[in-house]
């Protein structure tokens, strides 16, 4: 790569939701060190293509620019994963950018990841709080289990392994593992467990964690190595004992 001038992006394009997507060329001179975001910022300060045609600067989402927010999730040469993160070096030209196609596109690159945030709703992915006033300080989490919430707590909800996962298309209402593996990470939470039923009906819904085929493409691809496959079973044993709770009745019903 270093002997060469120029790189080749072919970039899967779309004017806005309801239009046809198109494929368009472009040459970038080479630098060392790039990665696809700088070539698409290369791209946006002289939007012209290929075949010397002015065109529209290519439009995609990013953020913080070192694989936290998520945000420049795409598919690089068939693989979804961080624009920021992918080095032009260890890429095969011409480099293929397209939108993730679980989710609907909005222009370009730009995805609307709002199943995401649906789903952590669904599952109650939060740790209420009753009032804004000083609660004194909180419960301590036993250190082992501190460690391992922290891996979960990783997710950046960048939506790639939706994109991944077999179950999460437009014929699925599937929440997908992110959400699997944050109803677990809040449910361990010594506040957040006291409202783990509320997130396992949550999971017992309609598109809950039935949806999972266990494919286990999730985990292969999870960009912070995000322990997926892990929590979905943990999540899949609580939710059949909260089965059993809810037909033969709580311990603690009065």
């Amino acid at each position: 790569m270093a002997e060469q001038s120029t790189v080749t992006f072919i970039i899967t394009r779309q004017d806005g939701p309801d239009s046809a997507p198109y494929e368009e060329t472009f040459e970038i001179p080479y630098r060392t060190n790039m990665n696809v975001i700088s070539g698409l910022m290369e791209i946006r300060s002289n939007p012209v293509n290929a075949k010397g045609e002015k065109t529209t600067p290519v439009m995609w989402d990013m953020n913080c620019l070192e694989e936290v927010c998520g945000a420049c999730s795409m598919v690089i040469n068939g693989t979804a994963r961080q624009s920021c993160a992918a080095l032009v070096d260890q890429l095969e030209q011409p480099i293929r950018l397209e939108p993730m196609s679980t989710f609907p596109v909005v222009r370009d690159l730009i995805i609307d990841r709002e199943r995401m945030f649906d789903a952590l709703k669904q599952i109650k992915a939060w740790i209420p709080i009753d009032g804004t006033h000083d609660l004194g300080p909180g419960p301590r989490m036993p250190e082992k289990k501190r460690q391992w919430a922290y891996e979960l707590s990783k997710c950046m909800t960048c939506g790639v392994c939706l994109e991944a996962c077999p179950n999460v298309n437009d014929k699925s209402n599937f929440i997908g593992p992110a959400a699997l593996s944050q109803a677990r990470l809040f449910n361990a939470h010594p506040t957040g467990e006291m409202n783990a039923s509320d997130r396992l009906s949550g999971l017992m819904e309609d598109g809950g964690i039935d949806g999972c085929g266990n494919s286990q493409n999730c985990v292969q691809v999870c960009p912070k190595g995000i322990p997926l496959t892990t929590s979905i079973a943990a999540m899949n044993r609580a939710t059949n004992i909260q089965a059993f709770k809810n037909f033969f009745g709580s311990d603690n019903a009065y």
